[in-house]
């Protein structure tokens, strides 16, 4: 298939597909996730509101250990009503983050610019940050110009989509095909996470976000561990052990006045 048919094929994927596989734009939360075919690929994909979806990042319990897996979350008393969670970026063997952190507005890890081996280090890399109900998936570079005053916010690397471009060092079809999960965001309301059952390209996976998704922007967040916990398709992985862990509870309304 040629560029200019694949374009002209992916926009209109991009048009059909929210509508026709319920992944609307004010999604109901109750049942966020939904199974997807793109190119002959099968994945999952979860879009969330978050004008009534709050999403929240977990790495440590009370007793300042990696929480590491769904179940253990799920007992906590601060995810009570967890509706949705994904494992939300790379880590050590410690389980700490390898790059920014930032949970409940407090930075507890740095942003992380070296350059070295691996995914992470595919620059431009970069952050998925939440700001009340607006979200936003940057280069790491400019989240630092800009630093915004995330109560939330996670790095990984590489980028996927930027600006409508798929990243400039991934192929159309790489050798490397893994089981892959990520988010992007379709406008500053709606964000949009993805994991495929199965091993995908680097290339596949953001053509996903951008062509069938319609995300302008995407961060790839982990291969091969990639998990998911979605209670309305039955789901709660537990395939590896997990650092940061990212969930959605459904927003409270303000009183009424």
């Amino acid at each position: 298939m040629n560029a200019v048919l694949r374009s002209i094929i992916g926009a209109c994927l991009a048009l059909l597909i929210p509508a026709g596989l319920g992944l609307a734009q004010t999604p109901n939360l109750a049942e966020p996730c939904r199974p997807l075919t793109f190119e002959d690929s099968s994945y999952v994909v979860c879009v969330l509101d978050l004008r009534r979806a709050r999403l929240k990042l977990f790495w440590r319990g009370a007793d300042d250990q990696a929480y590491g897996s769904f179940e253990r979350l799920r007992q906590a008393p601060e995810a009570q009503g967890l509706a949705f969670a994904m494992n939300a970026g790379m880590y050590h063997e410690d389980r700490s983050p390898v790059g920014l952190y930032v949970e409940n507005g407090h930075e507890l890890k740095r942003a992380n610019t070296a350059n070295g081996p691996g995914n992470f280090h595919m620059k431009p890399n970069g952050v998925f940050y939440v700001k009340g109900d607006s979200a936003g998936v940057v280069e790491t570079g400019r989240y630092l110009r800009q630093r915004p005053a995330a109560e939330i916010a996670t790095q990984s690397g590489p980028m996927l989509v930027i600006d409508g471009k798929i990243h400039p060092k991934i192929s159309d079809e790489g050798a490397s095909r893994k089981r892959r999960n990520g988010v992007g965001v379709r406008d500053s309301h709606t964000v949009v996470f993805a994991i495929s059952d199965g091993p995908v390209s680097f290339g596949a996976f953001a053509r996903l976000f951008r062509d069938g998704l319609g995300c302008r922007n995407a961060l790839f967040l982990d291969g091969s561990i990639s998990s998911l916990y979605a209670p309305n398709l039955g789901r709660a992985d537990a395939i590896f052990p997990m650092g940061p862990i990212i969930g959605a509870f459904e927003r409270t309304p303000p009183p009424a006045r």
